[in-house]
């Protein structure tokens, strides 16, 4: 395993962290994991040197935080650097901060957390935190030793990214960053801004939950299998974040077995900047390759939004586009029809064409939006 420095924690991490929103389950059942299976596979990691566990208080309808409490009983605990998340978006008043963090350590049977964030800040969320004062929640926690690090995820824009940053004296912060998202959200300016000022950053979605890795397009195994280094999709993926020195460690979402065996494996090889400019090409044209599968070409600046009727239109046409880039219906279908609301979906367009006016694109929203609908609506 190699390890790295934690931005000016002074910690050791593992570059791979076991990520616990994606273990096993029964019958399809999001809330009921395989606790054996689970179990065997973080403590495998650790055995193999992970020593970064990275849960939250909603993973697997809130079972996720109980089951790893479980997996680092027997001396586990005092072998790794724990880290879970605050539910920003369940926190209405100051003093749930304590309450949930409180509810936390009980769940997973500890007396502290190492690493604790403020689950998926974005513009509403970072307004929040300023309203109810829960920095000082932090300072306070930090002080009384319920947690020792202080870090927040993210996502939002980039000069929201810098301006969190900027706000609090912060130990680390984590992000999505991949190949195909160099510039989106943080995006490597972010990563590069969070480094220089001395915070450990983790990459999250290092895979684009998954979507590198499952149903490859013929086109692209075409070019991964011109590589003079044979490798999985996911080892390419993997390799490119690690290959950016200032990424400290990634987390990987690991459901069975076989990943964690692999993902370790990799984990034991992929040094910062070790990758060849021809393999650095390579992942290149594979981007490139996956961008012309895009249905449109939107490059989620958000010009239209508001949209007067509150159609989201940057997230329809992304959910458009991983339809046919990742040739992954499910994961675009439930996004849809499940968790979008209505009124933001692309069938309560009204056609009044404002957001063509403002894109840069040119893009013909009002006709592509019509396209989304017809091509996700399953109700």
């Amino acid at each position: 395993m190699i390890y790295r420095k934690f931005g000016n924690t002074g910690c050791e991490i593992s570059i791979l962290g076991f990520g616990c929103m994606r273990f096993p389950i029964i019958d399809n059942r999001e809330g009921e994991i395989d606790e054996k299976e689970a179990i065997k596979m973080m403590r495998y990691g650790i055995d193999q040197g992970v020593n970064y566990i990275d849960t939250a208080y909603p993973y697997h309808k809130g079972n996720s935080e109980v089951v790893v409490g479980k997996a680092l009983k027997d001396g586990y605990r005092e072998k790794v650097y724990l880290a879970t998340k605050l539910p920003m978006w369940l926190v209405k008043r100051q003093n749930d901060f304590d309450k949930y963090l409180d509810e936390q350590l009980k769940k997973i049977d500890t007396t502290y957390i190492d690493f604790y964030l403020l689950h998926t800040l974005n513009r509403d969320l970072w307004e929040r935190v300023k309203d109810l004062g829960l920095l000082k929640r932090l300072d306070r926690a930090l002080k009384d030793g319920r947690i020792k690090y202080a870090g927040f995820s993210f996502h939002d824009e980039l000069d929201l990214f810098k301006e969190i940053v900027d706000a609090y004296d912060w130990d680390f912060c984590q992000i999505q960053y991949n190949y195909m998202d160099e510039n989106f959200q943080a995006g490597t300016e972010g990563l590069q801004y969070a480094a220089a000022k001395g915070l450990g950053v983790i990459v999250m979605e290092p895979l684009r939950g998954g979507r590198l890795t499952q149903k490859i397009p013929e086109a692209i195994q075409a070019i991964w299998n011109e590589a003079e280094v044979k490798r999985s999709p996911a080892e390419w993926a993997l390799r490119w974040v690690w290959n950016h020195p200032e990424v400290n460690l990634l987390l990987s979402g690991m459901s069975d077995m076989k990943q964690t065996i692999e993902n370790v494996k990799i984990a034991s090889e992929a040094y910062p900047q070790s990758l060849t400019g021809e393999e650095l090409n390579l992942i290149n044209r594979v981007k490139e390759t996956y961008l012309k599968l895009m249905k449109v070409n939107c490059t989620d600046c958000k010009y239209c939004l508001p949209c007067p009727q509150k159609v989201n239109i940057p997230k329809n046409f992304k959910l458009y586009n991983d339809l046919f880039m990742f040739e992954e219906s499910t994961q675009s279908f439930t996004a849809y029809n499940r968790f979008m609301p209505k009124v933001q979906r692309a069938s309560n367009c009204n056609e009044c064409g404002k957001c063509e006016t403002l894109c840069p694109q040119h893009i013909p929203i009002r006709e592509m939006l019509k396209e989304v609908h017809k091509s996700l609506v399953t109700e």
